[in-house]
């Protein structure tokens, strides 16, 4: 019996037991928080729509947009990301007016009443 309650001792001194195994597992209870059950409490939002771009990228506490800078005047664009250049640049849309331009030029600019 006296070892019965040394044992407990122990056991109530350090919570969990002072068993080698016990301590590994106590350590892999520890290190698993980061992962899955962290990500399910991210139900808040970061980033909002923006006026300009239209993209999920305007930060709600910054106050800026992510992908074209709003509300600087000039758009966001960096000399290190060429790609992302070539994606916003001109002749990726429309060009509603610009493609008109070169034939009126032919023409010399006439106006047509």
């Amino acid at each position: 019996m006296v070892g019965k309650s040394l044992f407990k001792g122990v056991m109530d001194a350090v919570g969990e037991g002072c068993w080698p195994w016990e301590r590994k597992r106590r350590k892999e209870r520890r290190g698993t928080t980061k992962g899955t059950s962290s990500f399910g409490k991210r139900h808040t939002k970061t980033h909002t729509l923006c006026r300009r771009c239209g993209n999920r990228a305007f930060h709600r506490q910054h106050k800026t947009c992510a992908q074209c800078g709003y509300p600087s005047a000039k758009l966001r664009s960096y000399e290190w990301g060429q790609k992302a250049k070539r994606r916003k640049t001109t002749g990726t849309g429309r060009m509603r007016y610009l493609k008109d331009v070169s034939r009126r030029f032919k023409n010399g600019f006439r106006c047509v009443h």
